[in-house]
């Protein structure tokens, strides 16, 4: 409930802050606010948005800096978004070429990474009707078997499988023959169906191994569907607002190597219908309390298969980097629907 005079000095600044990165006085608010206003005045409106809990006043210093709170409504009412240069754009389009999901994952995060000099991550596509173009099977040593599943995209996936039974390669050739015969093509899900109902007709230890070997691949698809791609994590050890406190920051690389609580909240971006922001405790992960993490949705077809985002400090160029998140989610949707 801000008045217009209010919501220009907090929108003023909040941009005074991101650009310089300084506590903001009343003085500096009088020169560029364009607003009618003695200092007096300037700094009882201050005080008010304080009491609010929209800025605080550091002990160092006269001025103010925005809260997390404040920052909240900044984006949410007050920001004026920035398109991107036509060097960023063209940058953008030539970066995301339609290959596969991996390696056009991999790309958006570094682009991400490059546009914004902070984190780019990448939730991969979780594609539960995931296809198998080839299976083969490789005998390593009695009962231990190497499953090679390659998917429609060209994606290699190496599995181990122990067995009760020691197959034969001629065993193996055979099980590889049918499932490549009969389900090359097909979604695993459907692959494991359909073997339930045809076990009663193959023999036995063939059947039994063809199943394990879709089950084992079903799983591993759906383990590395979930994986997180980050790129450019190092670039936050130059953020000042970020360097300057060793503990969290130690915690923030420890996410990045666990990628856990990054997946969970990527997971929970999937919802949103664009892009979604999480400033500082927001985010509900405690070493991204000083952070903010810019979100949006992916698809395939219509279908949103996966996150991807930025992680950077709360005092970001926010009018820039949302439309940077924004268009390349849309880029990423459009290259994989021309891959499928």
């Amino acid at each position: 409930m801000l008045n217009e005079r209010a919501q220009l000095l907090l929108k003023t600044l909040i941009e005074r802050y991101i650009a310089d990165g300084q506590p903001v006085g009343s003085r500096t608010l009088s020169r560029v606010s364009n607003l009618d206003l003695s200092a007096a005045s300037i700094r009882n409106i201050m005080s008010d948005l304080e009491e609010m809990g929209l800025l605080a006043s550091p002990h160092t210093s006269a001025g103010r800096v925005p809260t997390a709170r404040g920052y909240r409504v900044f984006v949410d009412q007050l920001i004026t978004i920035t398109p991107p240069e036509e060097a960023a754009l063209q940058q953008m389009h030539n970066g995301l070429h339609p290959d596969s999901p991996q390696r056009l994952a991999a790309a958006a995060s570094q682009l991400l990474s490059d546009l914004t000099c902070f984190a780019g991550v990448v939730m991969m596509p979780k594609r539960p009707d995931m296809a198998f173009r080839q299976v083969e099977f490789l005998r390593l040593s009695e009962k231990r078997i190497l499953l090679i599943l390659v998917t429609l995209d060209g994606d290699v996936q190496n599995h181990l499988l122990l067995t009760a039974k020691d197959y034969t390669s001629s065993e193996l050739i055979e099980a590889a023959n049918y499932l490549n015969h009969h389900y090359a093509g097909q979604a695993l899900d459907r692959v494991v169906a359909d073997l339930q109902a045809e076990l009663g007709s193959l023999q036995a230890d063939i059947a039994n191994l063809m199943n394990a070997a879709i089950r084992a691949g079903q799983q591993a698809l759906q383990d590395d569907s979930q994986a997180v791609v980050i790129a450019g994590e190092k670039r936050l050890l130059g953020v000042d607002d970020l360097s300057s406190n060793l503990s969290n920051l130690r915690g923030l690389f420890d996410i990045f190597e666990r990628k856990t609580e990054l997946l969970h909240l990527l997971e929970n971006s999937r919802q949103a219908q664009g892009v979604r922001l999480f400033i500082g405790d927001e985010s509900g992960v405690m070493p991204l309390g000083e952070c903010s993490v810019i979100t949006a949705p992916y698809r395939i077809n219509s279908q949103v298969v996966g996150t991807l985002g930025v992680i950077g400090p709360t005092r970001m160029a926010y009018e820039r980097v949302i439309p940077i998140v924004d268009i390349t989610a849309r880029l990423v949707s459009g290259a994989l629907s021309h891959v499928e």
